[in-house]
C-alpha cells in the first residue's frame, strides 16, 4: 500500500504540468544581455559580465515548468542581479526539502540573496526566508509567522487573480511584517506572473505579457537595489 500510494503522488506530480510557452522563453534563449545557465542548482539567469552583488532563488508554483518563470525575470539580470530558478522535488515545492544555499551554490560570488516564490512556491520561500536577506512574493502569501522578521518583503498580486485572491492574501497580511510592502498590479491574474498560459480557476488578465514584466522588473528592482553592498 505504503509503494502505490507513493507511486500514485509521483504519477500525480508529473500528470499536468504547466509547459513554458515556446515564444517568451526564446526572448531569455536569444537574449544577448544575459548568460543562461542549465545548472544542477537550477535555471540561471546572470548579466553578461558576469558582476553581480545581489541574487534571487526564485521557487516556481505547483506543477509549472521552471523555465515559465525565465522571461518574467530575465529583466532582473539584464539589471544585474543574478537568478536562480528551482526545480523542486516532483514539481511541487512542499516536497523538496533543500535549504537556500542548495541553491545560493550556484553563484558563491554574490553575498546579498533575497528568496522568493509564485503560488505555492512563494509558500516555500516564506519557509526559507529566515535565511535570506528579504522576501519577494508573487500572487502568493505565508504560512508561517515572519511579522517579528525585520525582514524586508514585496509581495506582489494581481487584481484578476482567482487563485491567491486579494482576501486570501489579506488573511494571511499579519504573518508578514509590519513595513511590508505591498503592490497590486491591476489587471494582473495568477497565470501572468509566469509564461504557462491560462489556468483552471484563474481571473481574466486585462495586462499584456510584455507590460506585466516590466512592472514586475521595476518593482522587484526597487525593491532589491538598497540590498546591494
Amino acid at each position: 500500500m505504503v509503494v502505490l500510494g507513493v507511486g500514485g503522488v509521483v504519477a500525480w506530480s508529473q500528470i499536468g504540468v504547466m509547459a513554458a510557452e515556446p515564444e517568451p522563453l526564446a526572448t531569455v534563449q536569444e537574449n544577448p544581455q544575459i548568460t543562461v545557465t542549465d545548472a544542477d542548482q537550477g535555471i540561471v539567469l546572470e548579466p553578461v559580465d558576469g558582476e553581480s552583488d545581489v541574487g534571487l532563488v526564485f521557487i516556481p508554483g505547483a506543477k509549472v515548468d521552471p523555465w515559465a518563470y525565465a522571461a518574467i525575470l530575465q529583466g532582473l539580470a539584464e539589471d544585474g542581479v543574478t537568478v536562480v530558478i528551482t526545480r523542486p522535488w516532483l514539481n511541487l515545492a512542499f516536497f523538496d526539502p533543500r535549504g537556500l544555499d542548495a541553491f545560493t551554490s550556484a553563484a558563491p560570488e554574490v553575498g546579498v540573496w533575497a528568496v522568493g516564490g509564485h503560488s505555492l512556491g512563494g509558500v516555500r520561500a516564506c519557509q526559507l526566508a529566515p535565511d535570506a536577506d528579504a522576501l519577494v512574493l508573487f500572487g502568493s502569501y505565508c504560512a508561517n509567522d515572519l511579522s517579528q522578521s525585520g525582514l524586508p518583503v514585496l509581495s506582489i498580486s494581481g487584481s484578476e487573480d482567482g487563485l491567491s485572491t486579494a482576501d486570501k492574501i489579506a488573511d494571511a497580511r499579519d504573518e508578514l511584517p509590519a513595513d511590508a510592502e505591498m503592490v497590486e498590479i491591476d489587471g494582473a491574474s495568477h497565470a501572468s506572473f509566469g509564461d504557462y498560459g491560462p489556468q483552471d480557476g484563474d481571473g481574466t488578465p486585462t495586462i499584456s505579457s510584455e507590460e506585466m514584466h516590466a512592472e514586475v522588473t521595476r518593482l522587484v528592482d526597487e525593491f532589491l537595489a538598497p540590498l546591494a553592498p
